[in-house]
């Protein structure tokens, strides 16, 4: 099945399918993970900032609250980043803090398999084809090019300047990744990418 062969309401209808099974499934989790945040420390249990969707259009990404509230830094994160709590420490390894995403995704701002959502900043950065192309898509909460640098902070600890090295190391390979989605996107390249996402996710 071709990307051509893989209409937008086929896409939509198994997003909707897919958030509401795993917000019923994942339910008891979300209860527990909330009291832990609010015990590990104050504030509310969702994080939410702005990123840019599908056609340039802005919405306010779900994410468990893994920061203290009063934190102030860069907007990225790298290696043992003394503003993350000892939950969010946790929350962020497991990705768990991601799962909040599947509000978005029946609200219509995300899908549960597309391009990772840029802040408006990093978005002002893509060439103007590749914007244009990897903006065609929902944001997912998963794909191949978060897969393959999962452990980005970890890559950015690395690194002399780790700013300098997403914007010209790692940025230019995720949205490389992220057009290829864009262009071959199917029903099987979907489920292979939410099958290795739940492993990572099981593993961790």
């Amino acid at each position: 099945m071709s990307a051509a062969s893989f209409p937008e309401a086929t896409k939509r209808a198994f997003d909707i399918a897919s958030a509401l099974l795993g917000l019923a499934l994942l339910a008891p989790l979300f209860l527990v993970v909330a009291a832990w945040i609010k015990l590990d420390s104050p504030g509310p249990v969702f994080f939410r900032q702005e990123r840019i969707g599908r056609g340039g259009t802005p919405f306010r990404i779900h994410k468990f609250r893994t920061m203290r509230v009063e934190a102030a830094g860069p907007a990225l994160t790298v290696g043992a980043d003394p503003r993350i709590t000892r939950a969010g420490s946790f929350l962020r390894r497991s990705k768990i803090d991601e799962l909040p995403q599947l509000i978005d995704v029946l609200r219509g701002d995300m899908s549960v398999v597309g391009p990772r959502p840029e802040v408006p900043r990093y978005v002002a950065t893509y060439p103007p084809a590749l914007r244009i192309k990897v903006l065609s898509v929902r944001p997912g909460i998963t794909d191949p090019a978060s897969l393959q640098f999962r452990d980005e902070s970890a890559l950015l600890a690395r690194a002399a300047d780790p700013e300098r090295e997403y914007l010209e190391v790692i940025l230019p390979r995720k949205l490389a990744r992220a057009a290829d989605y864009a262009d071959h996107a199917s029903l099987w390249s979907d489920l292979a990418v939410i099958g290795r996402s739940v492993g990572v996710l099981l593993t961790r």
